[in-house]
């Protein structure tokens, strides 16, 4: 097949699983999780490794894809596009967020089940009223390596996003109180997080057929500061990581 336009590259990478961080200066540290870690590729935001993981059970080995999406919906959207076409079919996301909900703490882990569509990618392929979910075999996938993990996690709705400035800075901007009013009502309706990436990863995939799932690395949560609470920041996505690389190896062991 022809090089695909954006991530430069054909079928050739053999992969079906990809893990998806935003940050392309992530990939070469998540693949060091795997074996034989490898780099495929770089274009644009676009920086690609691969590697192995084997299955405990049989120790079948299949090759996974770690590949960097850059910051946001638009890109997040080609991405899975084209690594689609070129024979991916099972996507997580790994990466960071702001907590919301006032348990969700600086260096806890939330596992996305689905995404406010707070963005403007998604509407450009199904009306707003679908809804971004996951699949269900990966977000257990997901759960079941937080556990093994022993993570401090929490599963639930998060809110995707385009303006990292419209949410940190909304009292400047002139569609600030609308901002303000639709964050108040997901905090009100149980949101855990925020972050800009999963709603397109989600509705894509869902519309090719593909499967998807998202770990997320707490930084910090402005509400727990807003309240006076103990805020901790974690920038450490190593946890997070792990857990994306062993929620992968579960699903290798299932389809063996």
């Amino acid at each position: 097949m022809e090089k695909m336009y954006h991530i430069d590259f054909d079928d050739s990478h053999g992969a079906s699983y990809a893990i998806l961080p935003g940050d392309p200066g992530r990939v070469e540290k998540i693949a060091s999780y795997l074996e034989n870690p490898r780099f495929f590729h770089q274009n644009r935001e676009y920086t690609t490794w691969l590697g192995e993981l084997a299955s405990a059970k049989n120790n079948v080995k299949k090759t996974v894809m770690v590949m960097s999406t850059g910051m946001g919906g638009p890109s997040t959207a080609i991405a899975v596009e084209e690594l689609y076409r070129t024979g991916v079919t099972n996507f997580i996301r790994v990466g960071t967020c702001g907590g919301m909900a006032l348990p969700v703490i600086g260096g806890d882990l939330v596992i996305a089940t689905a995404a406010i569509r707070m963005e403007g990618t998604t509407r450009e392929y199904v009306p707003i009223e679908f809804p971004a979910a996951a699949n269900l075999d990966i977000t257990n996938a997901l759960v079941e390596a937080a556990k093994k993990l022993s993570a401090k996690w929490h599963a639930g709705i998060v809110q995707c996003k385009d303006s990292f400035y419209g949410q940190h800075s909304p009292e400047r901007m002139p569609a600030g109180n609308e901002l303000m009013e639709k964050w108040n009502a997901w905090i009100k309706a149980g949101c855990l997080a925020s972050e800009m990436e999963s709603a397109a990863l989600y509705i894509v995939s869902q519309i090719l057929g593909a499967r998807a799932g998202c770990v997320l690395n707490v930084i910090w949560n402005q509400e727990r500061q807003r309240n006076g609470l103990d805020n901790p920041h974690s920038h450490d996505t190593s946890l997070a990581i792990e857990t994306a690389v062993e929620a992968v190896r579960i699903l290798i062991e299932r389809e063996a």
